[in-house]
Order: C-alpha cells, then sequence, then structure tokens
C-alpha cells in the first residue's frame, strides 16, 4: 500500500507544498540524509493554528497542527525527492508556543509521531526533542523540523 492510500484510510492527503519564508531551501541533502526544513500548520497558503497553546489553541487543536506539520514534512519528501526514496525518518524536533501555565508538549507533539508511524511503519519510528519557546514566526502554535535517511541513486 502506498503512502497516499495510508494517509487516505485515516481521511488526509498529502497537503501542496510551502515555499520558504526567507533565503533556504526547504530540504538540504547531504550524503544519505536529509533535512527538513521547519514546517508550519500551512494548507493551502493558510495559517492555521496560530496562537498559544493552553490560550488559543487546545491541546488536541495542538495535536492537529503537530499532525499537519508531519504531514507538510511528507509533502515535502514526496514532492522534492520522491517518498519511495525514503529509508526512515531520523530525528524530529518540534517546537511549540504556550500559555505559561501549559505543560502538555509530549501529547502535541504525538501528532507528528503518530502520523509518521501510522502511515510509515517502522521507517517512521524515530527519537525527538521538544522545545517550548517564546515566539514562532506568524504566530504559529507549532513548528517542526526532520532530518530522515535517503536511498541514493547509486
Amino acid at each position: 500500500m502506498n503512502i497516499e492510500d495510508k494517509l487516505a484510510e485515516r481521511g488526509l492527503s498529502l497537503p501542496d507544498v510551502s515555499v520558504p519564508g526567507g533565503n533556504y531551501d526547504s530540504i538540504n541533502i547531504r550524503g544519505h540524509v536529509g533535512y527538513i526544513a521547519i514546517q508550519f500548520p500551512i494548507q493551502s497558503g493558510e495559517y492555521l493554528f496560530t496562537g498559544r497553546l493552553g490560550n488559543e489553541v487546545t491541546t488536541e487543536e495542538g495535536y492537529q497542527a503537530m499532525q499537519l506539520c508531519a504531514l507538510n514534512v511528507l509533502a515535502q519528501i514526496n514532492k522534492k525527492i520522491g517518498i519511495e526514496k525514503l529509508l526512515g525518518i531520523n530525528h524530529i524536533d518540534a517546537y511549540y508556543q504556550s500559555a505559561e501555565d501549559w505543560d502538555d508538549a509530549p501529547h502535541v507533539v504525538n501528532g507528528a509521531s503518530d502520523l509518521f508511524v501510522n502511515v510509515l511503519g517502522e521507517k517512521g519510528r524515530h527519537s525527538r526533542s521538544i522545545v517550548g519557546i517564546h515566539k514562532l514566526p506568524r504566530n504559529f502554535s507549532v513548528g517542526l523540523t526532520v532530518n530522515c535517511t535517503l536511498k541514493t541513486s547509486e
């Protein structure tokens, strides 16, 4: 079963890729490793899930926001490299902005982790770090960077 079918089973699909907001590439490949620049909850050019977790954005909405970030990662890989060249997700760095007393980041980041494992199986298993920061660009509640291992054409 291909990735589109696995996503469709979950009522999901790959979004259109967003363009970088600065002087950088969405994906940088060094040897067998691909580094995917931070992806935000953007769909069809619309900025979604803006605000602070625990204030304007609920924990469940944060889970959905992080899931959308993961979908954007897969869309970048699919368009720029080809999903068939993905050997595995190695590590994710998840960023979030929240209210002072909110403390449920692991659940929110599971939005990305669950998607990767459910759609990619063993290739989706990864390590992760979770970083709370004061402010994300455009007031996004969450952001996600990924590094992965790729097949090369050798």
